[in-house]
């Protein structure tokens, strides 16, 4: 796409305040998904678990300015090269700054920044696999490499001009395929490889519930900014319908895990309920502007029991928070909801299955790439450096022994006042 020169007259200023309001509420999510990682493992790794999702917005910052946004939505052409990647053009965000970005009113750093932040959660998500047992360095090194190698590509085959996917025709308003289905399977597949944990009982359960639910309530109050601000305007409705069937498919969602749970388990937890509320967040992603909220209702039921399902069931390695559970899975699912249920091409509307298979199509390369890509990019550092922690670590917890830290802060004694038998204190002198 062409970025005419910036000036007054072509910037729409709704739009950047919607945008970048936007971003600054995505950002927040990755902030939300450590205290919800953080919150599901035991208490000795929990500073490490929530520093794995923190460490992306320093990590995918830089990668992202460096190269990886000039690499999702530089322009090669259709054709050739043109699908699959972008150029150097916007490398270290050059010629952003007085461009703007197509016919968007945005200037091109305000679309830069807010892509971003979706790099930056779409990485920090991988580390729901690879928790309680990954070295931190190796990690980090890891998550330079995808974020460049795996996620930029894929991000120019659904969004970049000439990417292939949206060539074929295949819909994803904001990232089932190219957040979530990436860093679901991306998640499992690195888990597979570096093996699962040693001397944990995975039937503990959440060590943190709060942390659950505060990591779960700042994830759907920051996805409306992921969803809606992926209308990239406020003026069309896009934006309002984004919002609402983001709203609504994690209240159905929510709701369903937790019948489901009492169902199934007896009790309905509080755990569930946020876990719930993300299933139904990252179902509706691929279609929030494409599909009403009546029928986000539906697309949110069905993905509380599609990813239930999936969470227990196809935990086939120590997937450990379930990561490839709730977003390769959900990923998936929202794909294919979105092409039962979009108002334009839906099959519930024409009653034709073409919109449906490029979604499945579209789903399936994503699942594909970012399989083998991760594989390949794990052996490789795997050959180079250690990929786990040492297993005394392991078996007695990562944070004090990789960060010097602990969640349990020791607590500073101070010695008993000692009263004469002169005092006139008493104990009906006493606070209580």
């Amino acid at each position: 796409m062409g970025n005419p020169a910036l000036s007054e007259d072509a910037v729409s200023t709704g739009a950047v305040a919607w945008v970048l309001t936007s971003a600054a509420l995505v950002f927040l999510m990755t902030a939300g998904l450590g205290f919800f990682y953080g919150g599901l493992v035991r208490d000795t790794n929990i500073i490490n678990t929530m520093m794995m999702s923190v460490v992306s917005m320093g990590i995918v910052c830089i990668t992202w300015v460096v190269f990886g946004f000039s690499w999702a939505f530089g322009d090669n052409g259709t054709g050739g090269i043109g699908y699959f990647i972008g150029n150097f053009d916007y490398s270290l965000w050059m010629n952003l700054d007085m461009k703007m970005w197509g016919d968007s009113g945005l200037p091109g750093l305000c679309f830069a920044a807010f892509q971003m932040t979706f790099a930056i959660i779409a990485s920090a998500i991988i580390s729901g696999s690879l928790v309680e047992r990954m070295r931190f360095s190796a990690y980090s090194i890891m998550l330079a490499l995808w974020s460049l190698l795996i996620y930029a590509p894929l991000c120019h085959w659904v969004w970049g001009s000439g990417g292939w996917i949206a060539e074929m025709g295949a819909l994803d308003f904001a990232g089932g395929t190219v957040v979530h289905i990436s860093s679901g399977v991306s998640g499992l597949v690195a888990g597979a490889i570096v093996g699962p944990r040693r001397h944990v009982d995975k039937e503990l359960g959440a060590a943190n519930a709060p942390f659950v639910i505060l990591g779960g309530s700042l994830l759907w109050f920051g996805w409306l900014g992921f969803n809606g601000g992926s209308a990239l305007s406020v003026s069309d409705g896009v934006a309002a319908r984004a919002v609402a069937t983001t709203f609504v498919a994690a209240a159905a969602s929510m709701l369903t895990w937790l019948v489901l749970e009492r169902l199934l388990k007896g009790k309905s937890s509080s755990v569930g309920a946020s876990v719930g509320a993300v299933a139904g967040l990252v179902c509706i992603t691929p279609g929030a502007g494409f599909v009403t909220p009546g029928w986000s209702i539906a697309i949110g039921a069905l993905g509380a029991v599609w990813c239930y399902m999936s969470v227990g069931t196809l935990n086939l390695v120590d997937d450990t928070l379930d990561a490839f559970g709730l977003h390769g899975m959900g990923g998936i699912g929202g794909a294919i909801f979105t092409g039962i249920f979009a108002l334009d091409g839906g099959l519930i509307y024409t009653g034709s299955f073409e919109l449906l298979g490029k979604q499945i199509a579209g789903a399936a390369a994503g699942v594909a790439f970012s399989a083998l890509g991760t594989a390949l990019i794990v052996v490789v550092l795997g050959l180079v450096m250690k990929l786990r922690i040492p297993e005394e670590h392991e078996r007695s917890g990562i944070d004090q022994h990789t960060h010097g830290e602990s969640y349990h802060s020791p607590v500073k004694k101070y010695p008993q006042a000692q009263v004469s038998e002169s005092s006139d204190f008493s104990e009906s002198d006493a606070v209580c």
